[in-house]
């Protein structure tokens, strides 16, 4: 049984085209995928990309949440090392003070780009080391309680701003377990501890007043058409953009070719296929069959779909064949974020 599902979005540019383009193609999206039944549309914060244009993270989710009226709109996260607590709280404050019960405030440690743009980016920070303080900084400022506080957010201060830690380790696990807050792995890129992060957030995990029992929700990458040749077609963009990452040639999202032949060598079509292991390109059926066996050996309670396509008619195939597949089940504990 397929989980709930939302969406990553990085506002991607395609060769050939614009931010501008990416971000009417994002709102675009959001909307078909708030009709077709997704539960999030999150957007994702990285920076110096020339494929990625959701460097301005918050000012992209509310676009995007005032264009549609019901999805849970927010970050995959925001890079809270780049950034003060404080700006964040007062970001994510006005964001849900405009769109009340409907923004989510997920946070990372990674700088979301290369060593020299995260040095221009932090100046003298700390390089990510201090991410729990940080973390515990941005609920001081959220919380009712700070309101005797000589440094408050407002807005911000004693809203019901859901938070989540998003990871690719065992470090991030053991930090939302502590923190008693869900957790989403990034499994859509980092797959090695995939497994051994869930485990070690779900012994580890304190109940808190944000949450009561673990919440795990898992990315993916998802390519479906109506039929598996088409799709793998298809897939060829997100190869070659994986290609990029792999070998430093970063440029914008290719248009699809017929084959990968004579394009990757030997080795570079090796590190994708690692890095992109959760990848599940197919028909409604091949997609159906790889999605509910992920589901079933991870037992997250969530799904989350990234979906790199040239073409945006055929992206938003793809999540409608995919919205037809989704359950909404009880959550295994009664509660959700």
């Amino acid at each position: 049984m397929i989980q709930p599902l939302s969406v990553l979005d990085l506002a991607t540019v395609t060769e050939g085209g614009t931010p501008a383009d990416a971000f009417r193609n994002s709102l675009d999206l959001a909307r078909h995928v708030e009709a077709w039944g997704y539960r999030r549309f999150w957007l994702a914060e990285h920076h110096n990309m020339a494929s990625v244009a959701s460097s301005a993270t918050a000012v992209l989710i509310g676009h995007i949440a005032g264009g549609t009226s019901r999805i849970r709109v927010g970050s995959g996260g925001i890079m809270l090392p780049n950034h003060a607590p404080l700006i964040i709280a007062e970001q994510f404050g006005t964001l849900a003070s405009l769109y009340p019960d409907r923004i989510d405030l997920g946070l990372g440690r990674a700088p979301g780009t290369d060593q020299r743009t995260a040095l221009a980016l932090r100046r003298d920070r700390l390089g990510g080391t201090d991410f729990p303080d940080q973390v515990l900084e941005l609920q001081t400022y959220l919380s009712a309680e700070n309101s005797g506080s000589p440094v408050r957010a407002i807005p911000g201060e004693g809203l019901s701003i859901p938070i989540w830690i998003l990871g690719s380790s065992p470090d991030s696990a053991r930090l939302a377990a502590a923190l008693g807050l869900p957790y989403a792995f990034a499994s859509h890129f980092a797959p090695t501890y995939l497994h051994a992060a869930l485990d070690l957030y779900r012994r580890s995990f304190r109940p808190s007043p944000h949450l009561h029992h673990p919440y795990t929700m898992a990315c993916v990458n998802v390519i479906a058409a109506d039929t598996d040749a088409e799709a793998e077609y298809l897939a060829t963009s997100f190869y070659q953009l994986a290609m990029g990452i792999i070998t430093g040639a970063r440029r914008p999202l290719p248009p699809p070719i017929p084959t990968m032949e004579g394009v990757w060598s030997d080795y570079e079509e090796a590190a994708v296929r690692q890095m992109m292991a959760f990848s599940f390109i197919g028909s409604p059926d091949t997609v159906r069959q790889k999605l509910e066996t992920f589901v079933d050996h991870t037992q997250v309670q969530e799904v989350m779909v990234v979906s790199h396509m040239y073409d945006h008619a055929a992206r938003l195939r793809s999540f409608e064949i995919l919205g037809k597949l989704r359950s909404e089940p009880e959550s295994r504990n009664g509660s959700q974020p």
